[in-house]
């Protein structure tokens, strides 16, 4: 396909990829919408064109004041996550079509094509500038939901990702301060600059205890901006980190760290979107632990569920948007029963949900056993197991929990259309790449940055599968029957986002108050000192006081005498000490 396409090259090189998407974002928003539509979706389709017309090894610099910034670097890693993101592109810019604000659109295009421009980074600042601009054109789909819950959201998401980016910066300045570079290979943490680049990629990877911004803002999105949000943002740091940090054993127990707490808050979770949220947060730990044992399945495995992620991560979003588009809610204690209406969408979502639940014959089956291979062969026996348990538990709440409550579980008389063509459109699209990658993985291990060997569809990880499934299965009837599953309530879960909607606004309040007392207390002394002054001035010196009253004139000249006696005995004593001369 390269040689085919090498004509194209010299149009290829005129602008890192990416860059089509943004110069386009400002135009569609001017044009009448069914050409805006048209050209929204040829934008990707071009995108992807220009990536394949790129070859392996492909670079481009620019030179500003004394460096040289290598702003596209095509090589077998930036390749995988650029054609991914492309299809994430076109997916959800056909999600969006009957979307009528325009300011979203070109939102998204900016967000878009600045992801995609950043895994082609060569460089620091280059990654750098990219990095930023993705937060900054984000939060607007956020804002764009034009709620109260949105505001608040978006201004907390926009100043831990600006966090995420000056993290970034400052490290790297400090490495090029280290080693007189800021070529963008692997970093490692032996220098000061590494881990301040390892923060700002944990930060945007949702590192435990860094997550918060994640299922705080995504829910609160637009519909279709959820869409968005889910493909990119973790996407770039999961690569940023297989870039910089590969073989980095901390990653591993940070991963499973990741791949454990989200199942326990979404089992408790009543905001369907929130499930999915924490389940991306879920996923995100096995590509963490794949970077982190750092061998070549497992950078393989890493890089393959991102790329499946991207996909049955969005068509799950994708489900939920089309029930919150024709019902209003996605609670799901005032959900159930749309299955009857809704068909097509409760199809498309227990794909999405065997996909991220690892069904044997769906794309998540043969990336996240590639892992757990790699784990296994590595002998990392506690994360292994750590990761089964996940296995358990994502199917648990994301595989069972959301089209159970959604489309089955007590029927609520919901009788609605079925979503829009264009959104079920893009959901059939990726359906297909669901199953077909389940079905067919060998076309995604061409596209992999080392060469695979692996088979995944052999009988002890068929068998091994199946069973853990069946027992999360058997384990969620039974707590069904048993009512010991926890019911689906009017609530809002908080965990480390409690810090800053809770703690932070309660201990500024604090501060406030202890600082306007001690305002008061401060005036109060201050005027009691004043008082104090004005009745000592008052005894002492005003004309009836002891010291007000005229002295004698003897009394002063007594004084002005000893004091010219004093001035000429030290004027003396000056002379006498003086040398000669």
């Amino acid at each position: 396909m390269t040689e085919s396409l090498a004509p194209m090259l010299p149009l290829a090189a005129a602008m890192p990829p990416g860059m089509l998407l943004m110069l386009a974002a400002i135009p569609v928003v001017f044009l009448p919408r069914t050409i805006s539509n048209i050209v929204m979706l040829l934008l990707p389709i071009i995108g992807l064109a220009q990536l394949l017309a790129l070859p392996i090894g492909y670079t481009d610099t620019v030179a500003i004041f004394d460096y040289t910034l290598e702003v596209t670097r095509v090589d077998a890693l930036s390749r995988v996550f650029g054609i991914v993101f492309h299809l994430a592109a076109f997916m959800g810019i056909l999600y969006a079509l009957h979307v009528k604000d325009r300011m979203q659109a070109a939102a998204a295009l900016i967000y878009v094509g600045s992801a995609i421009a950043a895994v082609f980074a060569g460089d620091l600042i280059t990654l750098f500038v990219w990095w930023e601009l993705t937060a900054l054109s984000s939060v607007f789909l956020i804002w764009a939901s034009r709620t109260e819950a949105a505001l608040r959201a978006g201004q907390r998401y926009l100043i831990i990702q600006v966090t995420s980016g000056l993290l970034l910066l400052l490290g790297a300045i400090l490495l090029h301060a280290e080693s007189g570079s800021i070529v963008f290979e692997h970093i490692g943490l032996e220098s000061a600059g590494g881990w301040f680049v390892f923060m700002a990629f944990g930060i945007k990877a949702c590192f435990p205890l860094l997550h918060g911004w994640m299922k705080d803002s995504y829910p609160e999105a637009t519909i279709t901006g959820t869409v968005f949000l889910s493909g990119f943002t973790t996407k770039l740091a999961i690569y940023a980190l297989a870039r910089g940090f590969a073989g980095t054993e901390i990653l591993i127990p940070i991963g499973a760290t990741m791949t454990a707490f989200p199942i326990f808050f979404a089992v408790i979770e009543n905001d369907l979107r929130r499930v999915l949220a924490y389940s991306l947060n879920n996923q995100l730990g096995y590509m963490v632990v794949g970077i982190g044992i750092g061998t070549e399945l497992a950078l393989n495995g890493a890089v393959a569920h991102v790329f499946a992620h991207v996909i049955y991560k969005a068509l799950l979003f994708m489900s939920m948007g089309a029930v919150l588009l024709r019902v209003g809610t996605v609670k799901g204690s005032e959900l159930g029963g749309l299955y009857k209406s809704m068909p097509w969408t409760t199809v498309f979502c227990i794909i999405g949900a065997a996909s991220i639940s690892a069904f044997p014959l769906t794309s998540g089956f043969v990336t996240k056993s590639m892992i757990l291979t790699a784990a296994a062969d590595g002998h990392y026996l506690i994360p292994f197991l750590i990761l089964l348990f996940a296995s358990a538990g994502v199917f648990h709440h994301s595989g069972i929990k959301i089209p159970f409550f959604a489309f089955f579980a007590h029927d609520r008389g919901f009788r609605v259309k079925e979503a829009p063509l264009n959104m079920l459109a893009a959901m059939a699209i990726a359906a297909f790449f669901c199953i077909g990658i389940g079905v067919f993985p060998g076309i995604l291990y061409k596209i992999l940055p080392y060469p695979v060997e692996y088979v995944p569809y052999t009988t002890s990880h068929v068998v091994q599968m199946l069973q853990l499934l069946l027992f999360s299965a058997l384990a969620f009837t039974f707590l069904m029957k048993t009512k010991l599953y926890p019911p689906e309530l009017r609530s809002v879960v908080l965990d480390v986002d409690w810090v800053w909607r809770k703690l932070l606004p309660e201990a500024w309040s604090r501060v406030a108050e202890v600082w306007l007392m001690g305002q008061i207390a401060f005036l109060s002394t201050a005027n009691k000192a004043r008082l104090r002054v004005l009745d000592f001035t008052s005894a002492h010196l005003s004309p009836w006081s002891r010291l007000g009253e005229p002295w004698p004139t003897g009394a002063t000249a007594m004084w002005a005498a000893m004091l010219l006696l004093a001035y000429l005995y030290l004027a003396f004593q000056n002379l006498a000490t003086r040398p000669p001369g």
